[in-house]
């Protein structure tokens, strides 16, 4: 089929009659799916389950210096949690602090602590007129969503195959002591699934910030997240290049076993310089005693190390890709050629990013949960929920069976194809 802007208006309407047809006949179907989120689906659960009897009643609760779990101390983790989580993050121990569940959970900690008190000293943001943060789109809701519920104006930064506009990124940081970070998902991007080349990390590095106390806040959420063991992404160690970029405060990395182990039953670390951990610590002192110490040697005692989490990760690998095949197949399949959406084969992460005809993704989005697909909100991968090209779709294949996956992505499809044809129909 040739190309829907080649055809004329007679042909569409032809082809929407059809579309329609098709339309009513899933309709009918009452389908009940769901890709709004990042879930792991229920097998992927399974992997993790004899994690729960690695530390029962009858086990040694010490950790390998003897410290009892089940008390107080260890403020920054206990030291085989510390281990391994650097061991994730390509850091050195030293570097890390093992918190509680959720990495979202410390990097919203990270913005309030330097709402209310500065970061290293500096003048606490809820002082100055005006806070600013870049967001590379593309991106992460719940990023935004932070900086928006502390009243920070975020700024829309273009991000490509290789990373974020650093043109734009230097242009910002470099001239402008009101920008105070930038969000980053530098390894298989949500939702884009890219990953940063080498010279866009060493140009993050190398930047010069107005301001002294920004930060860039790199959330290196699928560090091992990948889909194939002959095709993986590798990026630079940032913590290492800011060091000999002489910026060595300049960065704060998180990451989580969230969709490694349990979600919101996992554990999550920042890793930063140490003038930034120790400011971290005293901050942090002051909020708990300690985290959840037990979970943390229930981790360390089930994967061991970071071969026993990477041999983990090739377990959900081989239940994530007839996922995304089953969605990447069907757009191959039926939209390849139409010139009416464009999208990224991942090599990682948790997401497929599908950009329509300027102007679709609500009504693409709408129309599938007509049929009982159920996607993220358009516009939910930009800050304040507003694409302004009304286009990018995050698709969100790892809850669903693979079976449902095909439906799904069926719908999906059938949806792009009206929505497209009603609105180049609209501009006749």
């Amino acid at each position: 089929m040739k190309a829907y802007k080649d055809m004329d208006r007679d042909e569409l309407l032809t082809l929407k009659a059809a579309l329609e047809e098709e339309y009513k006949t899933l309709e009918a179907k009452h389908l009940n799916l769901n890709m709004a989120r990042g879930k792991p689906g229920f097998s992927q659960l399974a992997l993790s389950m004899p994690m729960l009897d690695v530390v029962n009643s009858d086990s040694d609760m010490r950790t390998m210096l003897g410290n009892d779990t089940r008390n107080y101390g260890d403020l920054d983790g206990i030291g085989e949690s510390r281990y391994l989580m650097a061991d994730m993050m390509s850091v050195e121990k030293d570097n890390v602090i093992v918190c509680g569940n959720s990495s979202l959970n410390i990097m919203y900690d990270t913005v309030a602590r330097s709402m209310t008190h500065g970061v290293n000293g500096s003048v606490p943001w809820c002082r100055l007129d005006k806070v600013k943060f870049l967001c590379p789109v593309p991106g992460y809701d719940r990023h935004f969503k932070i900086t928006e519920f502390f009243g920070i104006e975020m700024v829309n930064i273009p991000l490509y195959d290789d990373g974020p506009d650093m043109d734009m990124v230097e242009k910002y940081v470099n001239n402008d002591a009101s920008v105070k970070g930038i969000w980053c998902v530098p390894k298989y991007s949500n939702p884009t699934g890219i990953s940063y080349s080498d010279e866009v990390v060493r140009r993050f590095a190398r930047l010069k910030p107005a301001a002294e106390d920004f930060r860039i806040y790199w959330d290196n959420a699928y560090s091992i997240h990948h889909l194939y063991e002959d095709i993986q992404d590798e990026i630079l160690n940032i913590l290492d290049e800011c060091e000999k970029a002489g910026n060595p405060d300049m960065v704060y990395i998180f990451a989580s076993t969230s969709k490694i182990s349990f979600p919101g039953s996992g554990i999550a670390a920042i890793a930063a310089s140490p003038k930034n951990i120790e400011f971290i610590m005293s901050q942090m002192s002051i909020q708990t005693i300690g985290h959840d110490k037990i979970n943390q040697l229930r981790h360390a005692r089930f994967f061991k190390d970071i071969d026993g989490l990477k041999n983990h990760m090739k377990l959900h690998a081989e239940l994530l890709r007839p996922k995304f095949a089953a969605v990447l197949d069907t757009l191959e399949r039926e939209l390849s050629g139409l010139g009416i959406g464009n999208w990224i084969k991942p090599r990682g992460g948790y997401f497929i990013s599908f950009n329509s005809l300027p102007g679709c993704a609500k009504d693409i989005v709408a129309k599938c949960k007509a049929l009982g697909v159920i996607l993220t909100g358009a516009g939910a991968t930009f800050p304040y929920g507003k694409d302004p090209e009304d286009s990018n779709i995050r698709i969100a294949p790892t809850f669903p069976t693979p079976e449902e996956m095909e439906q799904a992505a069926e719908v999906f499809v059938l949806c792009v194809k009206l929505a497209s044809v009603e609105k180049l129909l609209a501009g006749m």
